[in-house]
């Protein structure tokens, strides 16, 4: 899932916000110079636009003016501290800043929200998504392994989207719980008829909650979500908590030949192999099943991905 550019936010100034539809409709023509050129004119006018400074940046870049483009989002990401466009992603992608920066909830939220109505057709048609089959394969061969029943009392779906991997888990789970951050996810998946509960909600706070609450989960997975996450332990260490003792963690994550997390020029991160390893062991997790496998495909090029099943680290020893 990449970002498409700006959405529409109003400057407040109704001269500005024509301005700002005008120079869209002569990117959309073809023509960013006259779009770059209406758009220095929009932000002159109110400077504390900020959806017109991304839009800027986003057309200079395009023009390979890369010095204006920095300069134009530098200035969206501080009118808008919330980053709601990404402005700090394409700042990292251009080799400004942070190398690898955080995304804001309101930019994640804001892009599911934006995609929910054609991203299963996008994933399934177009992109070659097969993350929950790979997970369902994965988590089967290493309950086989261990001679147990591939049924689970309850699992939890994080970043659970419209239900993908959760009906891929069904027949296998009595009780089935999916948590995502975006309303726009969350009611496409409840008219599937899925889940036996559904929250919008940050999954980092969503697991506090249910540890808190002292919940626990036979199988917790995450498919196609690590890849929004530039710092995996934290919500390893999370999951750790609401595991079973015999529960198991399975996810894929997009990864690269070297060590660390890298900012992708999909706007995606991915994490080496060291990496993932390192995560689980901080959170007293290891690895039964982590293979190199392609769970998506971008523009026809499959993704280097891996697909792991985790455990405690007191059940084995794991690859």
């Amino acid at each position: 899932m990449t970002d498409t550019g700006p959405l529409f936010v109003s400057s407040g100034d109704l001269v500005a916000d024509r301005r700002y539809k005008w120079a869209l409709d002569h990117a959309a023509r073809g023509d960013f110079p006259g779009a770059a050129d209406i758009l220095a004119q929009t932000v002159e006018l109110a400077p504390g636009f900020a959806t017109a400074w991304f839009a800027l940046g986003a057309i200079r870049d395009r023009l390979g003016e890369r010095e204006a483009a920095i300069a134009a989002f530098e200035n969206a990401r501080r009118l808008d501290p919330d980053d709601y466009h990404g402005a700090r992603l394409q700042l990292a992608r251009l080799g400004s800043g942070d190398p690898v920066p955080a995304m804001t909830k309101t930019y994640v939220r804001r892009l599911f929200d934006q995609y929910a109505e054609r991203y299963d057709g996008a994933l399934l048609e177009h992109l070659r998504y097969r993350a929950p089959a790979l997970l369902r394969d994965a988590v089967e061969r290493v309950t086989s392994a261990a001679r147990q029943p591939m049924r689970f009392a309850a699992m939890l779906d994080l970043g659970c989207g419209t239900g993908l991997a959760g009906a891929a888990f069904r027949p296998l789970v009595e009780r089935l719980v999916g948590i995502d951050l975006s309303p726009a996810m969350i009611a496409l998946a409840e008219a599937k008829k899925i889940y036996d509960r559904l929250e919008a909600a940050d999954i980092a706070q969503a697991l506090d909650q249910e540890a808190a609450h002292g919940t626990t989960y036979q199988l917790v997975i995450a498919a196609d979500v690590f890849v929004y996450l530039n710092d995996l332990a934290p919500i390893a260490a999370r999951v750790a908590r609401v595991l079973a003792p015999d529960g198991l963690f399975a996810f894929t994550v997009e990864t690269h030949a070297g060590d660390g997390v890298r900012l992708l020029p999909t706007l995606r991160y991915a994490h080496g192999e060291t990496n993932v390893r390192g995560a689980l062991r901080n959170a007293a997790l290891t690895a039964a099943q982590l293979e190199r496998k392609s769970v998506r495909s971008e523009k026809g090029v499959p993704v280097d991905s891996l697909v792991v099943v985790a455990q405690a680290s007191t059940t084995g020893s794991g690859p």
